[in-house]
């Protein structure tokens, strides 16, 4: 039975360096976002308790 892909040369480029600066970013600011948002709606929360 023949079997597929034997012999054959596939080309697969890899990156060696993918730079994740930019995702590292938008992480910390939604981060941001969010404990500041936690933190006005607790205070909003102390003020009117």
């Amino acid at each position: 039975m023949a079997q597929p892909g034997i012999g054959k040369k596939t080309n697969t480029k890899v990156e060696d360096q993918s730079s994740l600066k930019g995702t590292l970013a938008s992480v910390f600011l939604l981060g941001f976002f969010l404990i500041i948002t936690w933190v006005g709606v607790y205070f909003l929360f102390l003020d009117r308790f």
